[in-house]
């Protein structure tokens, strides 16, 4: 009750050997629980990526080393001739408007105005573009951990696959990974009825055991060597290196040393050799994805309380 965890699996040795919850009906303060499914948070931006990956495999996008000056929306911003694989590591070039090297200790949504600032996943891509970044360039390629990154790699595959995207979707998670129940991923909200372009957000909802399913054919697509898996390989072995947060070791998120696709890597005090894709949340959301001893943990959390070392960092490392 204290810890703010409200559903932990372990999956180890080909099934579910923790299995425990106590997840309530209604939630407030952004923690939203929608019919059972529980909210991703920043866990969706590696989603976003695993999406992007299969719309390679199905040709909407020639590889990761793509520009995206082919798309109107972008024209004449700092993302306009960005190379889709410095986006997927969080390298925009964007951090003198948005992101954590701007915000330093805050928010990696915020974006920079002249009055105020706003929220990069409310208000819709379109008005970024028009209202914060027409005219701007783009700074040295670093690494800025983004919203607005993320949201700009999935709307240009949604660019991308124009009248598929639907398609696409359900071909990911209901096709490939056999999601049990509703998922979804949210959109923009404010403003939409004065753009024409709807924009998608990596906001993502799943019920508990569908986040295990997501993460288990993660890992059976590399061990099976999928295309999907060959992307997730392609994104590790391009991975860029993090400033050393471990001061602050309370989730996977920041305890890594290396970010590659929108997925933290390399965490500090395990073998470097051992590949464990991270995907971490706002207030807790973890999902740790052991490749090598095939292994899964996710967790849900409405707020972060819980000894992230005891309960997943030395599970994974033992």
């Amino acid at each position: 009750k204290n810890t703010g965890i409200i559903s932990y699996l372990l999956f180890e040795n080909d099934k579910i050997v923790i299995d425990v919850s106590d997840i309530p009906k209604k939630v407030s303060s952004g923690h939203t629980i929608l019919d059972g499914l529980l909210p991703s948070h920043s866990m969706g931006k590696s989603l976003v990526s695993y999406v992007t990956g299969h719309a390679i495999c199905e040709g909407y996008i020639d590889n990761v080393n793509v520009k995206l000056n082919d798309w109107p929306l972008i024209k004449d911003t700092l993302y306009e001739d960005a190379v889709l694989l410095d986006l997927l590591n969080m390298r925009g070039g964007d951090q003198k408007w948005v992101g954590e090297r701007r915000n330093e200790g805050s928010s990696d949504n915020r974006i920079k105005g002249e009055k105020k600032e706003e929220n990069v996943n409310v208000i819709g891509l379109e008005r970024v573009m028009n209202k914060y970044l027409r005219g701007t360039e783009k700074s040295k390629l670093i690494y800025n951990y983004s919203a607005l990154t993320t949201n700009v790699i999935m709307n240009y595959v949604k660019f991308k696959a124009g009248d598929n995207w639907d398609k696409l979707l359900h071909k990911v998670f209901n096709e490939h990974v056999g999601v049990k129940n509703k998922v979804q991923f949210q959109k923009s909200r404010k403003y939409l009825k004065y753009e024409d372009f709807v924009s998608a957000r990596y906001s993502f909802y799943a019920n508990r055991y569908d986040y295990l399913r997501i993460a288990k054919t993660m890992m059976d697509d590399w061990h099976n060597d999928t295309c999907a898996g060959k992307y997730l390989k392609t994104i590790y072995e391009n991975r860029v290196q993090k400033k050393d947060n471990t001061k602050k070791a309370t989730d996977v998120g920041l305890y890594t040393k290396s970010y590659g696709g929108q997925i933290h890597f390399d965490i500090f005090g395990i073998d470097k050799k051992r590949k464990i894709l991270g995907l971490s949340g706002f207030a807790g959301q973890q999902i740790l994805i052991d490749l090598d001893n095939k292994r899964i943990i996710v967790v849900s959390s409405l707020y972060r309380n819980y000894n992230w070392k005891k309960i997943v960092y030395s599970v994974i490392k033992n």
